[in-house]
């Protein structure tokens, strides 16, 4: 009798608990999704990262939770009065495999446009909560070009993830800005490290001067894996800033002088032997010396002897 007791007493506390415990359903996903539309304004963005799983799918390509924290940043930046709601507060939800599948049309307005957008989040649950895993569009050829989709801030992440340097480029009175896409290295460089044998990197060790306005093509440097970059200024008065690269090597530092506008060098490559000539700055190998005139500073080797050289080149 006693243990019977036990067994009733044991049987009710689970079914107590088991009817405690209800599953996630349509309420609380169009509850969820209600939520995470109203969190897009610039208040709120800021802990949107907290609603997504740690890898996801966003707008066809794979971004970490952080990544699209950075993305949903830069959409305020760029419009400080975005706002999206889902229209008529319609919703369709499917369920499949432990997630949900939530459509709906977004109604979005930003710069003074308002558009209407097919939409979808991929839901999962994760601790109790509601964790996004896919979120996108349906692409229809109208909304690919849009401004506020990740697409059109794609460079504005990539140059924000790279060092740059500023100045007018293309010679119209703006400030653009220029950065280095370098190759990957199949070795890792140490600093005082010698490399007698040829650097190997992944698809040729080429970097590339890429600049943020689309006007200005970019600049192909080869056989060089490690570089600087330099604003030389207006040098042959055409209005437009020269770039200077600095391709950096174990024993040696060359300076190529580019003009941004056609991509040539005004130039032969100043190179120094910085194994003999060490913490030489730009400024004791290359100076700006009259109207159409630069002066330079090379590395050369006199009567077997490595010496300083300068000579007054007129640019063209």
């Amino acid at each position: 009798m006693k243990y019977a007791s036990l067994l009733s007493c044991l049987l009710i506390v689970l079914f107590s608990g088991c009817n405690k415990v209800k599953p996630k359903g349509d309420k609380e996903v169009r509850a969820f999704v209600k939520e995470w539309n109203q969190a897009h304004t610039q208040l709120k963005v800021a802990y949107l990262e907290r609603d997504y799983m740690s890898l996801v799918s966003y707008y066809g390509g794979e971004r970490t939770k952080s990544q699209v924290q950075q993305d949903k940043n830069l959409l305020f930046q760029q419009f400080p009065n975005y706002t999206q709601r889902v229209l008529d507060d319609q919703f369709d939800i499917t369920k499949e495999a432990g997630s949900y599948l939530v459509t709906f049309t977004n109604h979005v307005s930003y710069g003074g446009i308002e558009a209407d957008y097919a939409s979808y989040l991929s839901l999962t649950i994760k601790n109790g909560a509601f964790k996004i895993q896919r979120e996108g569009v349906v692409e229809d050829g109208n909304n690919l070009d849009a401004p506020i989709f990740p697409s059109a801030r794609e460079d504005i992440i990539f140059f924000s993830n790279n060092r740059q340097v500023y100045g007018d480029f293309n010679g119209d009175g703006l400030s653009d800005y220029a950065t280095v896409i370098s190759p990957e290295l199949n070795v890792i460089l140490t600093k005082g490290t010698q490399y007698n044998d040829a650097i190997d990197c992944e698809g040729g060790c080429n970097s590339i001067i890429k600049f943020s306005n689309k006007e200005l093509e970019d600049i192909k440097i080869e056989e060089s894996y490690q570089s600087e970059l330099e604003n030389l200024k207006d040098l042959n008065g055409d209005g437009a800033d020269e770039i200077g690269y600095w391709d950096i090597k174990p024993t040696t530092k060359s300076l190529y002088v580019f003009n941004p506008t056609n991509g040539m060098l005004l130039c032969d490559p100043i190179v120094i032997n910085t194994a003999i000539h060490k913490n030489l700055k730009l400024i004791d190998v290359f100076k700006k010396t009259g109207p159409n005139k630069i002066t330079v500073t090379r590395s050369a080797e006199v009567n077997g002897k490595w010496v300083l050289l300068s000579e007054v080149i007129t640019l063209d």
